[in-house]
């Protein structure tokens, strides 16, 4: 007998359709755009936020999720922009001039991956808050060398100088008036560096309100994942190894630190830090003034009593005492928000130290008839020290990072583990050029045509020879950075002739145009050169701090400035210390001068602010974690208004999909948010990343956040991710999620240009387009359609009705168009 035949196929049904209304998720990049622009239409309508960030529609997408009918092809758009909270008017070019509290703050977040390292890590956390303190004592410092010594005890005291500002003939010592006495010249001139360290409190706590003061949506306080701490204290996602009785403990879920409730919401830490740096500020004034005159009642013996002075100065280091522990004490906690305030020390802090300046300059205008001031004051060890104790700090920090790369090394971290170390040096040197910088120009205002510290046809001694010294080294480091900057030129000429036979291969079979091809080579290898950055970095830090050690070195031996203690030298040597001190003192002072108006010109100029916005905006992401009057940190403000608006989508649209997409800086924005969704929102959750750093630059340096881990738990958690990439972006890459099998996260390189040539169909040739306009290539349009197939429900589709394909009836809702 025959086999029965098998059955018939069934019927072709319809194929399968999505149901529930989609959404996307814009988020810009560097630079900022409008929600037209991100739209593409000239109509909108914002929908949450403010003037400063808020989420914007079209006008007819408005109610969107009423009529999901409308959606089934396409879907709602919607634009987040934050450009307010980095750009605006020109007055927040001023923020430019707190860029080495900025540069020290990154230092604390480039922390190696730590696993089991507790002491360490928090050592390391403790040692950048230290460097950070420095920092606000070097510009308090500088303001007073500045207003108390070069103006009110030099310049006021000299009747030269005096007299060529008339302005100061009042405080002039010849003047023979009330203020003629040099400790009344010191107590008023204290005005202006209290001011300055007023005005930066006033600016760190209206920054806080406006900016970062953003409670989630949630009211948990613990986090689920490390409910007693252990993680938090061994490291971002490093579980405690053992229980206290050495057993084993069992695998518990990670939460990368991003996700922690805490992250985002650090009240606790920076009123804490605002109140330390703000009372070290006061007490660098306050030693400046009464220590001068302590030192004139020990040496003269005159009419006021040696016991009061101190009484001043004995208070002055108590206090200094109590700012150095409230800066070691306590550090950031990640698993818990800091709700709370330590309201004694806040308010006692700053003022305790407020108190001991008013006693200071009340100390100093005491009468001294006798007291005449002569040369400078002696500040000159204070700038040695500082410089001494932010070298002796840095090494120690390098020595702590290299030991936790040891521990857990990963090979993608940059510097092997030194990055931190490396931007905390170069911190301090941005410190001290800006200040020697100021203090340098002020000397050479006040003395007219002489050259202060140089002993000749001066009329004032000029500021601590120190800063002569660190102004000397400036050309010596030009001249050695010429080496790299070279063999980066060479090697990427040598790049570009590489690529061009494989550029003419991925366009085969058109014709070769060898102008095209250069230029498509020159512009991949120059993208390129990001890379390269991590050991420019390194090179330069390293030189900075061996040319640092020799400033103090010979400043301390000879105790003149370069040109003088080069004296009897041979002539080759006086003219190349005279011609280093002459140069490194124009270069220092004209750097500030263009720093100052290059950064005003930046936020003006759209194209300038995208020039530097990507190095401004990785350095303002992050929480002020170590200086709390660095620039505020938008992120503060931006991740919780993505999260909110991604679980208050997912909460009021059950069967809803939702795509988050992000270029640029907004990718990391979009991760970062995604992080502080609740498990089951993030599995509803597809994220599209175009032109992304996370990797190339977050990943690298600031592994304990953005490393493989946190990347590969982000990937598995999400329930779908794209990222696209370019070989010509100079800030993108792919994210190399480290998985087998490959999870096909990245996309890319993608072509660019998508035609090499001219055609009849394309008579233009076709722009690079490197970092922008990645809404432009087919295969955006494609993955987002991917993304929106892959999340769910599906049910069938009404019958008679049409496949989509991919990428078909979403160009309607094409958007993500991309800033910067």
């Amino acid at each position: 007998m025959a086999p029965a035949a098998p059955p018939p196929p069934p019927p072709a049904g319809p194929s399968p359709r999505h149901t529930g209304t989609a959404l996307e998720l814009l988020v810009h990049g560097v630079g900022g755009a409008t929600p037209q622009e991100m739209l593409g239409d000239p109509r909108t309508v914002r929908v949450t936020g403010d003037a400063t960030a808020a989420v914007y529609r079209r006008t007819e997408d408005a109610h969107g999720e009423k009529h999901p009918e409308r959606y089934r092809d396409e879907p709602v758009a919607e634009a987040y922009c934050w450009s307010g909270l980095t750009s605006g008017n020109g007055s927040r070019a001023l923020w430019l001039l707190l860029l080495p509290f900025m540069v020290v703050n990154l230092a604390h977040w480039m922390r190696p991956t730590a696993t089991g390292r507790t002491r360490a890590v928090r050592l390391y956390g403790v040692l950048v808050r230290l460097v950070a303190l420095s920092l606000t004592v070097l510009l308090t410092a500088a303001a007073c060398e500045v207003a108390l010594d070069l103006l009110a005890w030099q310049c006021a005291g000299a009747e030269a100088c005096a007299e060529r500002r008339s302005w100061l003939g009042f405080l002039s010592a010849h003047q023979g008036g009330w203020w003629s006495q040099p400790g009344r010249r010191l107590a008023l001139a204290a005005l202006v560096p209290a001011a300055l360290v007023g005005l930066l409190w006033y600016l760190s706590n209206r920054t806080w309100s406006a900016y970062e003061a953003q409670r989630p949506l949630d009211g948990g306080e613990i986090d689920a994942y490390d409910p007693d701490g252990s993680q938090e204290a061994h490291g971002p996602g490093a579980p405690d190894p053992d229980d206290a009785d050495g057993a084993p403990r069992p695998p518990a879920p990670v939460r990368p630190a991003l996700g922690r409730p805490g992250f985002w919401y650090g009240r606790r830490l920076v009123a804490r830090l605002r109140a330390a740096h703000t009372a070290a500020g006061f007490l660098t004034v306050a030693a400046a003034v009464a220590g001068a005159a302590a030192r004139h009642d020990r040496s003269a013996g005159g009419t006021v009593p040696q016991f009061i002075g101190a009484a001043v100065e004995g208070g002055i280091a108590l206090c200094a005492l109590v700012v150095v522990w409230v800066v070691c004490r306590r550090g950031r906690s990640e698993r818990t928000r800091d709700t709370r305030l330590d309201a004694a020390l806040i308010t006692y802090l700053p003022g305790s130290a407020l108190a001991l300046l008013a006693l200071s300059v009340l100390f100093a205008s005491w009468s001294r008839p006798d007291w005449q001031s002569s040369g400078s004051l002696p500040g000159e060890a204070t700038f040695r020290l500082l410089a001494l104790g932010q070298g002796v700090l840095v090494v120690v920090l390098a020595m702590v990072a290299r030991g936790l790369y040891r521990r857990t090394p990963e090979p993608r971290t940059i510097l092997y583990g030194l990055g931190g170390p490396a931007v905390a040096m170069l911190a301090c040197a941005l410190g001290g050029v800006m200040t020697g910088g100021v203090a340098q120009r002020v000397a050479d205002w006040l003395d007219g045509s002489g050259t202060p510290g140089m002993g000749h046809g001066t009329d004032i001694a000029g500021p601590p020879v120190l800063l002569s010294w660190q102004a000397s080294v400036i050309p010596v480091l030009l001249l050695l950075l010429l080496v790299p900057v070279l063999v980066l030129v060479v090697r990427t000429a040598r790049a570009a002739r590489r690529l061009g036979p494989v550029i003419e291969a991925e366009y085969a079979p058109e014709a070769p145009d060898a102008g095209r091809t250069r230029r498509i080579a020159r512009i991949r290898a120059t993208a390129a050169l990001t890379d390269s950055a991590p050991w420019i970095v390194g090179v330069v830090s390293a030189a900075t701090l061996l040319l640092g050690a020799g400033a103090i070195a010979g400043s301390w031996r000879s105790d003149e400035v370069p040109g003088r203690a080069a004296d009897g030298s041979g002539p080759l040597l006086e003219s190349f210390a005279e011609a280093a001190q002459s140069t490194g003192s124009w270069l220092i002072g004209f750097g500030f001068i263009l720093f100052v108006a290059g950064g005003r010109r930046a936020y003006k100029d759209a194209s300038a602010r995208r020039t530097i916005g990507i190095l401004w905006d990785v350095g303002t992401f992050w929480p002020r974690a170590a200086h709390p009057f660095a620039p505020p940190c938008y992120a503060e403000r931006a991740v919780p208004d993505l999260a909110s608006r991604m679980s208050a989508w997912t909460t009021t649209t059950p069967r809803g999909r939702l795509v988050i997409s992000g270029h640029s800086q907004g990718s990391v924005l979009a991760a970062s948010a995604v992080w502080q969704l609740p498990d089951a929102t993030r599995r509803r959750v597809a994220l599209l990343t175009y032109g992304s750093p996370l990797e190339r630059l977050y990943g690298r340096w600031f592994p304990a956040y953005f490393g493989p881990d946190p990347l590969l738990g982000l990937h598995r958690s999400v329930h779908c991710w794209r990222n696209l990439w370019r070989a010509t972006d100079p800030i993108g890459g792919p994210v190399r999620i480290c998985a087998d099998p490959d999870p096909g996260v990245d996309r890319g390189p993608l072509k660019d240009p998508l035609a090499y040539g001219r055609t009849t169909k394309l008579p233009l040739p076709e722009p690079i387009l490197g970092h922008s306009d990645y809404q432009a290539d087919p295969v955006f349009a494609e993955e987002r359609a991917a993304l929106l197939d892959e999340l769910g429900p599906l049910v069938p589709r009404q019958t008679g009705s049409e496949p989509v394909r991919p990428g078909e009836g979403l160009q309607k809702g094409s958007s993500g168009r991309s800033s910067g």
